[in-house]
C-alpha cells in the first residue's frame, strides 16, 4: 500500500508539472517560465434563435462562415459560404432541403418572416458541422439556417438571452435598494469557434513537444466552465477539437 501511495504521489507530481508547463506557473512564480499554450478568442459561428417551426434554428451568416473557414484552414477548404449578394438576395434565407424550420417557403425567426430556399453550400456546412454539434442523432442539419450579414447583426442584438437578477437584503429578505439589474448572455446551444496554438515546453526538466502540449490541453474533460457566474450556471461549454483545423 505504501508503494502504491508513492506511485500515486509521483504520478500526481508529474501531472502537476505538465499542468504548469502547458498553462504556466502561478503568479508568485510567473518569472520561472512561460506557458506553452496560447488560447485565442472564441468567435460566434451560429446563434440559436427561436423559430415558428423546428423550435429553434442555428443561424449563421456568410461573414461568420467565411471567418470560420479561414480559421479552420485546410479541413474546410472545400466549403464556401452561401451567396447572399445583391439587394434581392439579401432578403432570402438559405437552408438545406427538408429543413425543420421551413413553413410555406418562409422561415420565421423571432419577429422576422423571411423567404427561404435550399442552397448546396448549406448542405456542405451542415454535413461538416453536424458530427461536431450533434454526434448522435443529427438534430443540427435540419435546423441550420444562413441569413444575410445585416439580418445576423440584428439577431445578435435582439436574440440574446436577458435575465433579470436581484440581490436580497439579508435582514428584510426583499430586494435591496438599487439591486435589480439585467444580465445579457449567449443562449444555450450557441456555437463558438476558437483557435489553440502550442509551442514546446519551457519548464526545466520536462520536455513536451507542441503536439504533446495540445494533446494534454485537449485530452481532459470535454465540458468546461469559462468566465464568471459559475454559481448560476453560466459559461458551461462542451469543447470539441477539430482535427487538422488551422493547418495544425
Amino acid at each position: 500500500m505504501l508503494r502504491d501511495a508513492r506511485r500515486a504521489n509521483g504520478e500526481g507530481e508529474k501531472n502537476y508539472d505538465k499542468l504548469l508547463a502547458v498553462f504556466g506557473p502561478d503568479t508568485n512564480n510567473a518569472s520561472d517560465h512561460s506557458g506553452a499554450l496560447v488560447v485565442g478568442d472564441a468567435r460566434l459561428l451560429a446563434l440559436p434563435v427561436r423559430s415558428f417551426r423546428g423550435t429553434f434554428a442555428w443561424v449563421s451568416s456568410p461573414l461568420l462562415l467565411e471567418l470560420a473557414r479561414r480559421d479552420l484552414g485546410e479541413v474546410a477548404s472545400g466549403l464556401k459560404p452561401p451567396s447572399l449578394a445583391g439587394r434581392a438576395a439579401r432578403l432570402i434565407t438559405r437552408l438545406i432541403n427538408n429543413s425543420a424550420c421551413l413553413f410555406e417557403n418562409k422561415i420565421y425567426l423571432e419577429d422576422l418572416d423571411l423567404p427561404a430556399e435550399p442552397d448546396p453550400a448549406c448542405d456542405g456546412w451542415a454535413r461538416f458541422l453536424s458530427p461536431l454539434v450533434s454526434p448522435g442523432e443529427d438534430i443540427f442539419s435540419k435546423r441550420f439556417v444562413v441569413v444575410d450579414d445585416d439580418t445576423m447583426s440584428f439577431l445578435m442584438e435582439t436574440a440574446t438571452q436577458l435575465d433579470a437578477r436581484v440581490r436580497l437584503d439579508p435582514k428584510t429578505r426583499t430586494v435591496a435598494e438599487g439591486a435589480l439589474w439585467l444580465e445579457e448572455s449567449l443562449p444555450p446551444e450557441s456555437l463558438l469557434l476558437g483557435l489553440l496554438a502550442a509551442d514546446r515546453s519551457r519548464r526545466n526538466g520536462l520536455a513536451m513537444s507542441p503536439a504533446e502540449v495540445l494533446d494534454y490541453a485537449l485530452g481532459g474533460a470535454t465540458v468546461l466552465q469559462l468566465g464568471g457566474k459559475a454559481t448560476v450556471g453560466r459559461g458551461r461549454c462542451r469543447m470539441v477539437p477539430v482535427a487538422g483545423a488551422g493547418g495544425g
